[in-house]
């Protein structure tokens, strides 16, 4: 009788818990479909970079679902992970390096997403043989990418330089000629300097690229990466200020230099191979060429009117330098609402954040966080299906739901993107076309795990 009674509580407490457990994992499912159908309604899919998940492999661990920054990237659905918030994921790779079993690999967007970017070999190397494209405008985002990549595009010139014997030395031809001098060509302007090549670095304007162009104490880097001149750079939380300060330090070190607020016009191949790029100030020729132009390229305009009226801007430096003014700043991106935040902390400011859509959707999981704690302390006021249809003076006509509506003004902020320098590629003869890395990627997962190297190698192949 105590056995059968003991046996009875034992199960009740297993039953309990397994009852319990069964709710959690429902609510759990439950979850990640509405936020799947939500993440279909603001977008069709991954932009670039992303997860792909082999659900043949994935065990359900969730190991990838609790490492990513973006929030929820990932969730897990009937036992599996899977992808619900494609359009966050900007390539941090961490869900790749944890995955115990290789169930997932870094991948480009789909064929769709794709068709609009250049071709490229997995080495970075365009259509046209010896000029390779590196960081965001092969489409990779992340600085880390962008340095890895910067790196590993001279390393690959310099083995093929020493594979087919290296060239004798002429005058007036670089070995490589670097077009942008932010985290991709930064790096690989190092490394030209650490492996000895002649080479030439050409911006159009700042050292730094669209780093120094970011408001001030922005956290710009939240992984370690290896430098040239430097090595393992161990931080894993980086501020703008601290990587410009960094940069500074190392490119001084390396005596790197640059020419710098000189626009590269055009590139052409001549027939002996080697590359003559012209500017406004002269023509320059290499037997390779990087261009590491980055993808944002000039602010997109709304082209509505009075949009040339002074006060109209389209990136802030210094938030602080505006106090006791009245902004409006249009946009629904991360951009646009690390501008709104930090304009809405100065003194006296009243910040309007204007965004077309019915919410956010495409902003970072912690600016999500931190804005809607803005909005509610009245730091920035929030005004969605909204679109500027005239600047004024002193005022700023709004489209709200279909009703006009004016609002006083002393300053606005437009952050609508930027026209990508696709033109240009066109021109110099570089390939578009769509691609889908998926394939090559179960290959390559296939391939680590017949060396009994899942986990490892796709960890390394995300990288």
């Amino acid at each position: 009788m105590d056995n059968t009674f003991a046996f009875l509580i034992a199960a009740g407490i297993i039953l309990f818990f397994l009852l319990n457990y069964l709710r959690k994992e429902k609510k759990i499912a439950a979850k990640a479909r509405e936020a799947a159908e939500k993440g279909k309604l603001f977008s069709e899919g991954p932009q670039s970079q992303h997860p792909h998940i082999d659900a043949n492999y994935c065990i359900g661990c969730a190991a990838c679902t609790m490492v990513c920054p973006e929030g929820d990237v990932l969730a897990m659905l009937g036992g599996k992970a899977v992808i619900v918030y494609g359009y966050k994921c900007i390539g941090h790779s961490l869900c790749a390096e944890v995955c115990p079993v290789g169930a997932i690999t870094m991948v480009m967007a789909s064929p769709s997403m794709g068709a609009n970017m250049p071709y490229l070999t997995p080495e970075c190397e365009t259509s046209i043989k010896n000029m390779f494209i590196v960081g965001e405008l092969g489409g990779l985002a992340l600085i880390k990418n962008a340095i890895n990549q910067g790196r590993d595009c001279i390393d690959t010139i310099v083995q093929r330089a020493a594979s087919r014997g290296a060239p004798r030395p002429s005058p007036g031809i670089y070995d490589v000629l670097i077009v942008g001098a932010g985290p991709a060509g930064l790096s690989a302007s190092l490394r030209a300097i650490e492996k000895r090549l002649q080479y030439i670095t050409i911006d159009e304007g700042e050292v730094g690229g669209t780093v120094a162009k970011y408001p001030r104490q922005k956290l710009v880097m939240t992984s370690p990466v290896e430098f040239p001149m430097h090595g393992k750079f161990k931080k894993t939380e980086l501020s703008k200020e601290d990587l410009m300060a960094f940069w500074k330090r190392v490119g001084e070190r390396a005596d790197f230099k640059a020419r710098l607020g000189e626009k590269v016009e055009d590139v052409k191949k001549e027939q002996d191979g080697i590359f003559t790029v012209s500017t406004p100030k002269g023509k320059y020729r290499a037997r390779n060429v990087v261009l590491a132009l980055g993808k944002s390229g000039s602010p997109r305009k709304l082209g509505v009117k009075g949009e040339q009226l002074p006060k109209v801007m389209y990136r802030l430096i210094e938030a602080d330098h505006y106090v006791h003014k009245k902004i409006l700043v249009v946009g629904g991106g991360d951009s646009a609402v690390e501008a709104a935040m930090g304009l809405g902390h100065q003194v006296g400011n009243d910040v309007t954040l204007s965004y077309r859509k019915e919410g956010f959707s495409r902003i970072k999981e912690r600016n999500a966080q931190r804005i809607q704690e803005a909005i509610r302390k009245g730091k920035v006021k929030a005004v969605f299906n909204s679109n500027p249809v005239e600047i004024k003076q002193d005022s700023v006509v709004l489209d709200v739901n279909g009703k006009q509506q004016e609002i006083p003004n002393d300053y606005v902020w437009i952050f609508a993107g930027g026209e990508p320098p696709t033109a240009f590629l066109k021109k110099i003869g570089v390939g578009f076309g769509a691609q889908d890395l998926t394939a090559t990627g179960s290959t390559e997962v296939q391939q680590a795990r017949q060396t009994g190297q899942a986990g490892q190698g796709v960890a390394a192949l995300s990288r």
